[in-house]
């Protein structure tokens, strides 16, 4: 029975490095095309097919139209088979409340193999006010597989915390960038759910005083998307 504790609220890093964020004025006027490619960074490799397991000894007294149909099938062994639409994973409520003035519909990114991998994007700049959500599925070939890019993630996003109560694992980080003077607080969750992924960037910045949202609002608004994402896969 899973835990139903409060999540930690991760250690905020400071980054020098230049990140394609929505910082400086040009960003303002184009930043599905800055913020997309930054939040799509995250897809895995292709997928290898895990190996037929070897047949045993007793195998050649089954007749033969069971024993066809005896190995299991690396799709009947998977979890979850296919990545769900990510543009319906995330509720209204919850996209209104993140991102004020988006579009509840989202923005779908093309991906070159939608059935393992599909992202949603939501961005809007209301007032000086400007937010962006990722929502991102990846979906591996088994649990193992989808455990080592877990791991991958989570060795580029180092320095946050455990996620309790949510999939089989969850981790969640945010960071603190500034450039030109203009900060841009972004958290990132990682959650593994059996043999898929579901990642989540969201972050925000304000035009104005230039400084960012605190670390709370981000970090509470990239867990309750994760919840929601995560929840949508699970309904399938």
């Amino acid at each position: 029975m899973r835990t139903t504790s409060a999540p930690s609220v991760p250690h905020e890093k400071c980054a020098v490095r230049s990140l394609p964020l929505p910082l400086a004025l040009t960003a303002r006027l184009s930043p599905v095309v800055v913020l997309a490619v930054a939040g799509w960074a995250l897809s895995t490799g292709p997928l290898a097919a895990t190996p037929a397991a070897e047949q045993g000894p007793d195998e050649a007294a089954v007749p033969q139209s069971q024993s066809a149909s005896a190995p299991a099938t690396e799709a009947e062994s998977k979890t979850y088979s296919a990545a769900p639409a990510p543009c319906s994973a995330v509720a209204e409520k919850t996209v209104k409340s993140l991102v004020p003035g988006a579009k509840a519909g989202g923005k779908e990114i093309p991906s070159t193999d939608a059935d393992l991998r599909r992202t949603c994007s939501w961005n809007a700049l209301k007032g000086y006010e400007y937010r962006w959500l990722d929502v991102s599925y990846e979906v591996s070939a088994s649990d193992e597989k989808a455990e080592n890019a877990y791991q991958e993630h989570l060795s580029e996003n180092s320095g946050g915390g455990e996620v309790p109560g949510l999939g089989d694992e969850a981790y969640s980080v945010v960071n603190l960038v500034t450039e030109d003077g203009q900060q841009t607080r972004e958290g990132t969750v990682v959650v593994r759910a059996s043999n898929a992924l579901v990642v989540i960037t969201y972050n925000g910045s304000d035009f104005e005083s230039k400084k960012a949202p605190s670390t709370d609002e981000i970090n509470k608004g990239a867990i309750k998307a994760a919840k929601d994402a995560v929840a949508a896969l699970e309904k399938g």
